[in-house]
């Protein structure tokens, strides 16, 4: 009887067949208990970021980029997002009869713009589980990964830019951003092989290191763009000790199998996880309204002189 010898997987071996791509998962299962006591009742990720929940901004982002099939991975109480995006005849007939157009044509603009689809995490297993939740959605096809806590604001989407190595590589790509050394226990930190202006391969990942312990300052950032074996990794990842299976853990393993890029993307990056960022973020996208701007920028000097 002949035994067959496995072979390991050299890194060409591991190269994935160039695709586009069109899917998408957001994970938008926390409990957003930093927002207390606004978020007792309503999720996180419905919160107004000036005149739109904030989920709205990163779909927004997937649909100007070509995606057109998302996963937002949900939890308990959180229907005002299917909600949000779901048709409402009731409301679209009233602004119709009050001749409300404009109006009319925005709500029904956010239930057609994109094909939305929804999974439960069913226990608070950390982000590399919620992305875990996607794993039949996905199927063997590349997919993008948004993180609702990060909007990014440039005439270009931050994850088009990701697609750019993408298409070059054909390998995962992650966005990092240069952090200050002291914040490096709150971000998967790269250690960093520069190939050119704003690219690097990825040599290693390390999951909230000390700042001696920072292999650089480049954090990961709410986007990426993965392979479908990145969920064979996360099922072997074993929770860390906060009981969470963490992404970078397996996208370290990931590394070993096949390069990983970063790409420290352009654009202004609003970190809406906590809550004076939340309110500059509000200020921000406020400010880009021609209506708003000049009303705002005066109150804003009237209430900081006096």
């Amino acid at each position: 009887m002949k035994k067959r010898l496995s072979k390991l997987k050299s890194p060409a071996d591991c190269r994935y067949p160039l695709k586009q791509i069109t899917k998408a998962v957001v994970p938008a299962a926390g409990l957003g208990t930093r927002f207390l006591p606004a978020t007792k009742a309503q999720p996180k990720e419905m919160l107004p970021i000036y005149d739109k929940p904030a989920i709205q901004y990163v779909i927004e982002e997937a649909v100007a980029a070509g995606i057109r099939d998302i996963l937002v991975v949900t939890g308990r109480g959180k229907q005002a997002i299917e909600n949000h995006f779901d048709r409402s005849i009731e409301l679209e007939e009233n602004l119709k009869s009050q001749g409300k157009r404009i109006a009319l044509q925005t709500v029904r603009e956010i239930s057609d713009m994109v094909n939305l689809h929804y999974v439960r995490q069913k226990e608070a297993r950390g982000l590399g589980h919620a992305v875990l939740c996607a794993k039949s959605f996905v199927g063997n096809e590349p997919f993008a990964v948004f993180l609702g806590d990060d909007i990014i604001d440039h005439p270009r989407p931050a994850i088009m830019q990701l697609m750019k190595i993408w298409e070059k590589y054909q390998a995962p790509v992650l966005a990092v951003e240069e952090i200050p050394r002291a914040r490096t226990k709150a971000y998967g930190i790269i250690k960093p092989e520069v190939i050119s202006n704003r690219l690097y391969k990825v040599l290693d990942l390390i999951e909230k290191p000390s700042s001696s312990q920072a292999p650089s300052r480049l954090g990961i950032v709410g986007r990426y763009l993965l392979t479908p074996d990145i969920f064979g990794f996360l099922e072997k990842t074993r929770p860390g000790t906060s009981g969470e299976i963490q992404l970078t853990d397996a996208l370290r393993r990931l590394n070993r199998c096949h390069p990983v890029y970063a790409w420290q993307f352009e654009g202004r990056r609003h970190d809406i996880g906590n809550k004076l960022e939340f309110v500059k973020a509000t200020l921000a996208y406020a400010l880009k309204d021609k209506s708003a701007r000049e009303p705002l920028l005066n109150y804003l000097r009237d209430i900081t002189s006096s």
